[in-house]
Order: structure tokens, then C-alpha cells, then sequence
């Protein structure tokens, strides 16, 4: 069995693929710089407590640096869709929290507004929406 990089042949394809790179670009960052990641989604480590640094580099990054490289090296529609369900529920959850827990900032707005974008993308392929 050869292995081949399944390059993106239709737009909706081009489409998916353009939110897993956005998603693996996140997630290096997450896993080579998790300070610059930190400030840049305004969280901020404790400097006493350290382990915060490896939430971020294992937890946040893995699921980032995984869900999209199944989706570069794979390229299934499945495997978008669960890239797209991903997206779809980080922007619910930050919903949830704007509504809930008094984070309705422009910051969060912003953020919604990739989320759920970077959400269509994947799951507009995945459905057949986009050819």
C-alpha cells in the first residue's frame, strides 16, 4: 500500500482543509510557545504553579495538533466533521460562558465569530453542502 498526501481536489475540501491548518497553527503554538498562547487568549499561569504551562502544551495542544493532523493526513469527511463538531462546541461553550458567567467581552466576540467559522468550513464539506 503506497501512502500518498491526499492534497484537496474540490473547494469544500479546500475549504476543510484551510480550518485544519488554521487548527494545527494553533495548536504548535500551544505546544512550542504555550506563554506567547497564554497572553494571546488572556489567560495567565501562576508562576508557582507550573503544571498550568503543561495544560496547556498537552491538553490543549493534543487535541488541536491531533484532531487536525487526522484530518491533513487522512483527509476523510468523518474526520472533518469531527474537526467541525469540535469548533462548533468551543464556540457553544464560550457562549454558554458569555451568557452565564459575565465574559461577554469584544475578545470573546471575536473569538466566537472564528470559532464558528472555522466550524462552517470543515462541516459545510463534511455534509455536502460545499461541493
Amino acid at each position: 500500500m503506497d501512502f500518498a498526501f491526499p492534497w484537496p481536489a474540490s473547494q469544500g475540501e479546500w475549504l476543510a482543509w484551510s480550518s485544519a491548518v488554521v487548527t494545527l497553527l494553533i495548536g504548535l503554538v500551544l505546544f512550542l510557545a504555550p506563554n506567547l498562547a497564554f497572553r494571546i487568549l488572556r489567560l495567565q499561569a501562576k508562576p508557582e504553579k507550573a503544571a498550568a504551562i503543561a495544560e496547556g502544551r498537552g491538553r490543549m495542544s493534543g487535541f488541536y495538533l491531533g484532531v487536525s493532523l487526522c484530518c491533513i493526513l487522512l483527509a476523510q469527511p468523518l474526520l472533518y466533521m469531527a474537526l467541525g463538531f469540535s469548533w462548533l462546541f468551543t464556540a457553544f461553550g464560550r457562549l454558554l460562558s458569555m451568557m452565564s458567567d459575565g465574559a461577554n467581552t469584544p475578545f470573546n466576540w471575536v473569538s466566537i465569530v472564528v470559532e464558528l467559522a472555522l466550524a462552517a468550513l470543515p462541516l459545510a464539506f463534511a455534509f455536502g453542502f460545499v461541493p
